[in-house]
């Protein structure tokens, strides 16, 4: 046998799945549902892509791939929480995987909390394992920072409230007491 005919041998099942399946047979028909404009899919359609993945992470647990479709999917019937629970878990799953954390970045970029978002992002940027990946990541960043220019992002609540709330008490007390003496 010659060098080439070793080298073009079949690699065995167990050595080629280091990582879980992206998802069952029965799931890639509807993965690209997922990537479409999501005023185009049937809340019944995504209703019924949601439960079966759902039912596929319960199958594969350790599948990062499904939780980010999982929180996609969550993202385009708008219900943020859950989309964030999704992403969090499929980061945890897998902390290099890039899809996972360019779309919780993007979840992030899409409710405003650019400052984070920007934060994540370059965690993308730095998983980007290809040109494609690379320039998404990118593009995403370069828009998180026009908006971040523009003036269109979400204070950050750094400072304690304590003594403005403290204030604030104090003039109700003394307003009531006015109120009462009267």
């Amino acid at each position: 046998m010659t060098d080439m005919q070793q080298t073009l041998q079949p690699i065995p099942t167990a050595i080629r799945l280091e990582r879980a399946p992206l998802a069952p047979a029965s799931l890639p028909v509807l993965l690209p549902t997922l990537w479409r404009d999501p005023h185009s899919v049937a809340p019944e359609q995504l209703k019924d892509i949601v439960t079966r993945l759902e039912t596929a992470c319960a199958e594969y647990p350790e599948s990062a791939d499904l939780r980010t479709c999982l929180g996609m999917a969550h993202a385009i019937g708008y219900d943020a929480y859950r989309s964030q629970d999704a992403f969090e878990q499929a980061r945890l799953l897998d902390p290099q995987n890039f899809w996972a954390q360019l779309k919780y970045s993007e979840l992030m970029y899409r409710l405003r909390a650019l400052p984070l978002s920007e934060k994540e992002t370059l965690r993308a940027l730095d998983l980007a394992q290809d040109s494609i990946q690379i320039a998404m990541a990118r593009r995403q960043l370069q828009e998180i920072r026009r908006l971040m220019r523009k003036g269109t992002k979400k204070p950050e609540w750094t400072k304690s409230l304590g003594w403005p709330a403290l204030i604030l008490i104090a003039c109700t007390v003394a307003a009531s007491l006015l109120r009462f003496l009267r």
